[in-house]
C-alpha cells in the first residue's frame, strides 16, 4: 500500500481506503464490519470513510463498535464522518450546514463511533440556505474544540468549495481541504476543467466514492441482477436503469480484454484506473464480504501497468478526449 498526502496538507492517507456506505449494519453486522476493517487494515489501509445519515446513524455504531473491539492504536487510523442531512425531522435538524445542526451532529456522531474526535468532517453537500460563512466558522470552532482535526466538502460546486477557503482564508479560519466527489469510468465530471483551479492552484485533496459505480464496473450485472447483490435492495433500484442500459454493458464488456491482459479483475483495473489521476488522493472503496476486500486490496498491483496506450484505449472506449491534468 502507498501513501498519498491531501493535497498540500501534512496528513498521509492510504491510496485505497475503506468505507460503510449501504454495507454497515444493512448488510454487515459489527462482527462482519470488524473482519473486514482488518483486512483493510492488515493491508495498509489507514483511512475508514462514514456518515451520520448511513443507515441513519446505524453505520456509525457498527464502526464504533467494531473499532473499539479492534483496539488499534489510535494514531494508526483515520476516521472520517460526514453532516448535512441529519436523523431529526426539525428545521434545524435535517438538510442543513447551519451552527447549530454542525455541533450537535458532530457531538452525536463521536458518542455513536465512540471516539473523541474524527480525523476528517465533511459537509455532505452545500446548503444555500445556510451562508457559507457561517458554515466554515462552525466547522472552524469544531476544530479548534478538539472534535475534528480537518474539514472538507462532499459534491460541493468548485465556485462553492472556492468561497470557502477564501472566506477561511481571509479570517485566518481552518479551511476545508478535502474534497469527496464521485469518481469511476462513467463519472468524472468532478475533475471537469471547472474544477483544476480548485486541485491546481489551492491544493484540495480528494477522497474519491463509488469508483466501482456501485459495483456495474465489476462486470457483475453484464447478465443481470444477481440474488445477493446490493441492486435487489430496496433503497437500491435506482441502478436499475444502469444495468439495463446496453451502451454502458458493452463499455464495460470493452473493458475486460484490458483487465485481462493486466491479470486483473474488471474490479481491480477499475479501482487501478482511479488511481491514474494525480488529484485523488484515496479511493474509498466498499465490501459486503471478507473476500472483496481482499480483491479490491489487489488493485494496487496493476496501478504500474496503466501506460499512456492502455489510457487511450479506456477513452476510446468511453468516448473521452483526453485531458492533460
Amino acid at each position: 500500500m502507498k501513501y498519498r498526502h491531501l493535497g498540500k496538507a501534512g496528513l498521509q492517507v492510504s491510496e485505497l481506503s475503506f468505507g460503510s456506505w449501504v454495507t454497515f449494519h444493512n448488510q454487515a453486522p459489527v462482527k462482519s464490519a470488524r473482519e473486514m476493517m482488518a483486512a483493510a487494515y492488515d493491508a495498509g489501509v489507514n483511512f475508514f470513510d462514514n456518515a451520520e445519515i448511513y443507515a441513519q446513524g446505524k453505520s456509525e455504531e457498527v464502526m464504533g463498535a467494531a473499532l473499539s473491539q479492534l483496539a488499534w492504536p489510535r494514531g494508526s487510523y483515520l476516521v472520517s464522518t460526514k453532516l448535512y442531512w441529519g436523523l431529526g425531522n426539525g428545521p434545524n435538524q435535517q438538510n442543513t450546514l447551519n451552527r447549530k445542526y454542525l455541533i450537535e451532529g458532530i457531538n452525536s456522531s463521536l458518542k455513536r463511533l465512540e471516539l473523541d474526535y474524527v480525523d476528517l468532517l465533511y459537509c455532505h453537500r452545500s446548503d444555500p440556505t445556510t451562508p457559507i460563512e457561517e458554515t466554515v466558522w462552525a466547522m472552524h470552532n469544531i476544530i479548534e474544540q478538539g472534535k475534528a482535526l480537518y474539514w472538507g466538502t462532499s459534491e460541493w460546486s468548485a465556485a462553492e468549495i472556492i468561497s470557502a477557503i477564501e472566506i477561511a482564508e481571509r479570517h485566518h479560519l481552518h479551511k476545508p481541504i478535502v474534497e469527496q466527489p464521485v469518481f469511476n469510468l462513467f463519472d468524472r465530471h468532478r475533475f471537469s476543467e471547472e474544477y483544476q483551479r480548485m486541485y491546481r492552484e489551492y491544493g484540495y485533496g480528494s477522497t474519491t466514492w463509488s469508483p466501482l459505480a456501485s459495483g456495474f464496473l465489476t462486470g457483475k450485472y453484464k447478465d443481470g441482477i444477481p440474488k445477493d447483490s446490493r441492486a435487489t435492495r430496496e433503497e437500491m433500484t435506482w441502478l436499475h436503469a444502469d444495468i439495463e442500459n446496453a451502451s454502458k454493458i458493452a463499455k464495460v464488456n470493452a473493458l475486460q480484454p484490458l483487465a485481462d491482459d493486466m491479470g486483473a479483475t474488471l474490479g481491480q483495473f477499475a479501482l487501478a484506473w482511479c488511481l491514474q489521476n494525480p488529484y485523488v488522493s484515496s479511493v474509498i472503496t466498499g465490501a459486503s464480504r471478507l473476500e472483496q476486500v481482499h480483491d479490491n486490496m489487489r488493485a494496487t498491483e496493476f496501478v504500474d501497468k496503466f501506460t499512456p496506450e492502455v489510457m487511450r484505449k479506456i477513452d476510446e472506449i468511453f468516448e473521452i478526449r483526453q485531458v492533460e491534468l
